[in-house]
């Protein structure tokens, strides 16, 4: 079992480095979606806003991606990229662009930093679920004051994606996002399902019930198949707000493949920040 430690070396970074693995554009469903949120404007309504991207791997790229994609909603957004492994942040210097892009050796402890967001994708599957749960716990504690936490998992090529949000109370919404011409069914995301959730997508259990209920809307609206496969999941979405879920956005999102909808409708009995 892997344990959160604190890594060797001055910074004492804290957590277990990850394998690294990023390609250009994994990380572009998530950064739509940061852009286009009032939630995630509301925590960057603040002078110069401070952004986190933890665990940005074995290339900056994504990390770069990020402060661009920010920058058409906060000119004024600084980037900062944690890593564990100082090789990683010695590749990353070219690419920097002080003081809106920087890099930085850091794990959970966030190096020092308070950030108004943080974005921490495929860092936490590696971890064994209490271990995440204290991880959520360690980052929460470190954001600014109305602060936000994104974390979750994609695929290799960013087609398939999950993500929690978090402020310092701790899980506030669930997402769901893909390239819809990708899948057979909903429930094909779950195996992109963040550590919070991947081991309980069993029946009886919420996250699979959401999935299922998502399946059957999916079968529901094939008559919309001949208008392409984002209207069909768009379709989808509307009937299983109509059968009670707690679907939080709107239709123009719904179009991008992505649905959010309150933790509520996922939360494990007992589960919070702290752990199980």
């Amino acid at each position: 079992m892997k344990r959160a430690r604190l890594a060797a070396g001055r910074a004492r970074a804290l957590g277990v480095p990850t394998r690294g693995t990023t390609n250009p554009n994994r990380l572009r469903r998530v950064d739509r979606w940061l852009t286009g949120t009032p939630v995630v404007a509301q925590a960057l309504a603040t002078p110069m806003p401070l952004v986190v991207d933890l665990g940005y791997g074995a290339s900056p790229v994504t990390t770069v991606e990020l402060l661009a994609r920010l920058r058409t909603i906060r000119p004024d957004v600084r980037v900062l990229g944690l890593e564990l492994d100082p090789e990683r942040v010695a590749l990353a210097a070219a690419a920097a662009d002080p003081p809106w892009l920087e890099f930085r050796r850091g794990g959970f402890e966030l190096a020092g930093a308070r950030p108004v967001l943080l974005r921490a994708f495929n860092v936490l599957r590696q971890y064994e679920e209490p271990a995440a749960a204290a991880a959520w716990r360690t980052m929460l504690d470190r954001l600014a004051p109305g602060g936000l936490l994104v974390e979750g998992t994609c695929d290799e090529i960013g087609r398939r994606c999950c993500w929690v949000t978090l402020d310092a109370a701790g899980p506030r919404t669930f997402t769901l996002a893909c390239k819809t011409s990708d899948i057979d069914r909903p429930s094909d995301l779950a195996e992109r399902l963040p550590k919070a959730l991947i081991h309980r997508n069993v029946p009886g259990k919420r996250v699979y019930a959401l999935l299922s209920e998502l399946d059957a809307c999916w079968a529901t609206a094939a008559p919309f198949a001949p208008f392409g496969p984002r209207a069909r999941w768009a379709e989808s979405v509307r009937l299983l707000a109509g059968r009670g879920w707690p679907v939080l956005d709107r239709a123009r999102r719904w179009r991008l493949g992505e649905v959010t909808l309150a933790w509520s409708a996922v939360a494990p009995p007992g589960w919070s920040a702290t752990g199980p």
